[in-house]
């Protein structure tokens, strides 16, 4: 590897949850590629990651389409000679109620935050099964992928489904040392819980930020989560702190859903 240093890739890091888990992954001491369908945003997280010491670059690809995906992958390898960890972060969100879902709104959902995961998990397996030490591929879930929330029915399916998508995984790549989790968020302060909030409102008679707050009344510890504190686990799933950990979908919610 190009200096000795650790190699990741987080996908939807141009703001958000994604970047505050680049940063962190950063700070580890990790270098770190950003994957945006935004490059300026992932170029202005890819300085931040540069000012502290690591390397990186920016890679426009969308996570629905297969060959792009394995293309990122390969740019990594060619430029650091290997990759240690894959965070499939990217993702969107859809608030509807399920009666008004149509088949567009489904495939976009799904091939974004289903679909992408799963490639994205072929892409770095197929690398890390070639490299000494496996790796960790570590995706995003949510709350929501314990338990479907209304308004929420489709981006609720795509979560539950990468749950089963780790805990398969995992079974398969278990023998070439690779590991497979996914993080759980609840209620963070980032643009999608604006446009949950946005777009919720209406369907609940509620005014614009009533939603967010009626949701964040439900956290056991009395605050809205930070990326910052999704960030601090994604780096627990990312180090050697979590080698014997495999094929779960763990909860980091300030307390909102008990499982």
């Amino acid at each position: 590897m190009a200096s000795g240093q650790r190699m990741a890739i987080v996908t939807g890091a141009g703001r958000g949850i994604g970047r505050a888990i680049a940063l962190r992954l950063a700070q580890d001491g990790m270098n770190v590629v950003i994957n945006d369908v935004n490059l300026g945003t992932a170029e202005s997280v890819v300085n931040e990651i540069r000012e502290l010491g690591r390397e990186s670059f920016a890679v426009k690809a969308d996570v629905s389409n297969r060959r792009e995906v394995f293309e990122m992958v390969n740019q990594v390898v060619e430029r650091f000679g290997q990759l240690d960890v894959m965070v499939s972060n990217a993702g969107i969100a859809q608030i509807k109620p399920l009666l008004e879902v149509t088949q567009e709104d489904l495939e976009q959902i799904f091939n974004i935050n289903v679909n992408g995961v799963l490639f994205c998990l072929q892409a770095a397996a197929e690398q890390m099964k070639k490299q000494e030490g496996g790796g960790k591929i570590i995706s995003a879930a949510s709350i929501a992928s314990y338990k479907g929330f209304s308004l929420l029915g489709t981006y609720s399916a795509t979560k539950f489904a990468v749950r089963g998508i780790t805990q398969a995984a995992a079974q398969e790549l278990a023998q070439f040392g690779i590991t497979v989790n996914a993080y759980c968020p609840g209620i963070v302060g980032t643009q999608m819980w604006d446009l949950i909030d946005e777009k919720m409102g209406p369907y609940m008679n509620l005014p614009k930020g009533e939603t967010f707050k009626k949701f964040t009344d439900s956290i056991t510890l009395g605050r809205s989560e930070t990326p910052e504190d999704v960030a601090k686990f994604v780096s627990y799933l990312a180090s050697p702190d979590s080698d014997y950990m495999t094929g779960q979908s763990i909860m980091i919610d300030g307390g909102v859903i008990f499982s």
